[in-house]
């Protein structure tokens, strides 16, 4: 059914004829000139919302879902989720967007399988095959090659990747057609272990650092096992201090509504898990809040590094401690608006 538009009257006019009423098709926008009904005022919404993101669907439409269900202002997420994959997407909701960088870079956590035989350009199940081989690799071949990478590792990214070669991505000059040559970087694989194993495919769970490329591992054990592979299945089971226990899905986001939705909403300081926090008095925070260093005092306050600040238990700032000042470098303007979880 569809609704029809409100007309307004003025005191003293004749009621609208409902024959004059424009109506537009589902899916179109009213007429030119037609009234419209009004957009719900977007909201002041602070902290992280994990969600348990499905196959299928991207990472900036998981984004824009969240954020219409919390009519919120603002809102970005903090590491991409390819279609294919499914699990942990951290999004960030007003203030909290200036916290992404530390969820970023810390440590993830993926269940993936790979599938033997195929190797693809794209090194998952999207591509197309590049390479085939009869050979399929007993649980011991498998469970006997993973320590290769594990440790620091030199690892070279999928061509079709969102690194830039020359202001490029990557997998845009893939589908132009163009050569892709990515260089070896660094990488930190902290564990990497057989969860499941079939001969014509193998279940692994993994633990790494920023910038490992999954896809890149089933590749590269797939050579070194002389059969190639590629990755069929990808979940991510937790991004920096976010796991699956503290994950919610769409569908309760969007039967909850903007004021049920309390409860799926972590503070903005949940980002900063692994950073020390030193209380500050007021005068402080408002130097703070000012971009101005203010004096580190007391046994407990940290000497140097990362740190955060709060005052009266609300977040103020994070900055560097430098020689017993803490040198703001974000600062967080929670004091009215700040959404504490219930």
């Amino acid at each position: 059914m569809i609704n029809e538009p409100t007309v307004e009257r003025t005191e003293g006019s004749a009621p609208p004829n409902p024959a004059d009423r424009p109506v537009a098709a589902e899916g179109r926008r009213p007429p030119r000139g037609a009234p419209r009904p009004d957009r719900p005022k977007r909201r002041d919404v602070n902290g992280w919302v994990i969600l348990d993101k499905g196959v299928g669907m991207t990472s900036t439409h998981a984004v824009a879902v969240v954020k219409r269900a919390f009519n919120a202002k603002k809102a970005g997420h903090a590491g991409t989720l390819d279609p294919l994959a499914s699990g942990i997407l951290p999004i960030a909701l007003g203030e909290a967007t200036k916290t992404v960088p530390f969820v970023m870079d810390g440590r993830k956590a993926y269940v993936f399988t790979v599938t033997w035989g195929i190797e693809t350009d794209t090194d998952d199940a999207e591509g197309r095959p590049v390479a085939t081989s009869e050979a399929r690799p007993t649980r011991e071949a498998v469970e006997a090659a993973l320590p290769t990478f594990i440790g620091a590792i030199e690892q070279v990214p999928p061509r079709y990747s969102a690194i830039k070669i020359a202001g490029e991505r990557a997998y845009d000059l893939a589908r132009d057609g163009e050569e892709v040559v990515l260089v070896a970087r660094p990488v930190q694989i902290d564990h990497l272990a057989v969860v499941e194993h079939s001969p014509e495919r193998t279940v692994i769970e993994a633990a790494c650092g920023k910038g490992t490329y999954v896809r890149a591992i089933a590749r590269d054990l797939g050579r070194l096992l002389g059969c190639y592979g590629h990755v069929s299945a990808l979940r991510r089971t937790r991004v920096g201090p976010f796991t699956e226990a503290d994950s919610c899905q769409v569908a309760a986001l969007e039967e909850a509504g903007p004021d049920g939705n309390t409860g799926h909403l972590h503070a903005v300081e949940t980002a900063l898990d692994a950073v020390p926090s030193v209380p500050v008095s007021r005068d402080m925070a408002l130097r703070l809040m000012r971009g101005q260093p203010v004096i580190l005092r007391g046994r407990d306050a940290p000497v140097e590094g990362k740190a955060f600040a709060t005052c009266g238990g609300i977040l103020v700032a994070v900055g560097d401690v430098e020689r017993g000042e803490l040198v703001p470098h974000r600062v967080f303007h929670l004091g009215g608006t700040a959404n504490r979880p219930v």
